[in-house]
């Protein structure tokens, strides 16, 4: 594998992106709001193997003290390789001296506590589809 870490929006086909979050089981929306949702970031990271786009992540931020990560995705054959890492680090290096927060899907907190990330006592959260996200295990 040739990681190649991309740090802006110009050049991303942006069919891949929902794409990439359906396959390993992420919400995901149409191609168009993804894009508006990256460009209108703090910071973005797409990572290639050669030419191929095989993860994202992004955070939106303050840039001072304060930061939340959102859609960390890395498709399946390249999950356990440190493509994952190497998208929240490339996160965390771009937003030094800030907290972070993340927004995970269930069962990843095992690969954030790796990268020190603590189950917090008073996250809470407002969805616009509560069922749903009850069902998935993001909420009780």
């Amino acid at each position: 594998m040739n990681l190649i870490i991309k740090n802006d929006c110009s050049d991303i086909d942006w069919e891949k992106v929902p794409a990439i979050l359906k396959t390993v089981g992420m919400s995901y929306y149409a191609s168009d709001i993804h894009k508006k949702a990256f460009e209108n970031s703090y910071t973005v990271v797409f990572a290639y193997d050669d030419e191929k786009l095989i993860g994202l992540g992004r955070a939106i931020s303050d840039g001072v003290y304060q930061a939340a990560i959102y859609d960390i995705a890395v498709l399946p054959e390249y999950q356990g390789k440190g493509v994952g890492r190497a998208i929240v680090h490339n996160i965390m290096q771009s937003l030094a001296g800030c907290n972070f927060l993340l927004y995970a899907s269930p069962g990843k907190e095992k690969f954030y506590e790796k990268l020190h990330f603590r189950k917090m006592r008073t996250g809470m959260a407002v969805f616009q589809n509560t069922e749903l996200m009850q069902t998935k295990g993001f909420i009780e």
